[in-house]
């Protein structure tokens, strides 16, 4: 028998969770918790992906410009040094006399005032003094045909009587020290040095800016990091503008 007291009175095991009922989410709850999930995945595997392409670049385009890089380092030292080193050039002359067959060829003055010499004659000049002229454009006055043949630290011409046959040449060598400065300076060296020396800057200019964006994507963890590299730009900027007049 119950009383009636005991029978208002509500059972707790009717309000007691079942041991085996699972705890359930929302599901906007969790569709944005999985959203979240997915977005930070996608971000990290990005930045590994640009990490990645940004170490390969930085270090094919290091690789490339190494040798180079290392040249103009040097060549600027002793470029900057240039009136401490002492060089003594090496000056030799030669004089010789075209045969009047091939004389003949070079009498009349040509149309254009800087065409070379006729390929015969610049093989004779080449096997009396030693220095070829051949393809290079000569300047022609009244009675003499002058060809400049200058290179990356030395100096050579040739000039020949129009009316004598006389051949003068010179070759002026100014020592390797020159020739490397004149390599750093782009004198004389031709096309092909020409565009080597393109192909070096985009190197260098593509290993410079990856290394700064690796600087800045590995900054938070290296905090010398933009003090070091504003340092670079005011040094030499304040060097530029106070103590150069």
């Amino acid at each position: 028998m119950h009383t009636l007291e005991e029978i208002d009175r509500p059972s707790p095991a009717l309000h007691r969770p079942a041991a085996d009922t699972p705890f359930r989410v929302s599901a906007p709850a969790a569709a944005a918790g999985a959203g979240t999930r997915h977005a930070g995945k996608k971000a990290r595997k990005a930045r590994q992906f640009w990490l990645k392409q940004l170490h390969t670049w930085h270090w094919i385009s290091a690789a490339i410009a190494l040798v180079g890089m290392m040249l103009f380092a040097i060549t600027g030292l002793t470029l900057n040094h240039a009136a401490q080193i002492n060089a003594q050039p090496v000056v030799v002359d030669r004089n010789a006399t075209l045969p009047q067959p091939l004389l003949r060829q070079i009498a009349p003055a040509p149309a254009a005032s800087d065409a070379p010499l006729p390929d015969a004659v610049a093989k004779a000049v080449a096997q009396a003094v030693g220095i070829d002229p051949k393809g290079r454009p000569g300047e022609w006055s009244d009675d003499e045909v002058y060809v400049a043949m200058p290179g990356p630290g030395t100096d050579r011409w040739v000039s020949i009587n129009r009316q004598s046959g006389a051949i003068t040449a010179e070759k002026t060598d100014r020592g390797w020290i020159s020739w490397a400065n004149d390599l750093h300076k782009g004198r004389n060296t031709g096309s092909v040095w020409f565009w080597f020396i393109d192909l070096f800057a985009l190197a260098c200019v593509v290993f410079t800016l990856t290394g700064l964006i690796l600087l800045q994507l590995h900054a938070r963890h290296r905090p010398a990091t933009w003090p070091l590299v504003a340092l670079g730009l005011v040094i030499p900027a304040g060097i530029a503008l106070f103590f150069i007049h």
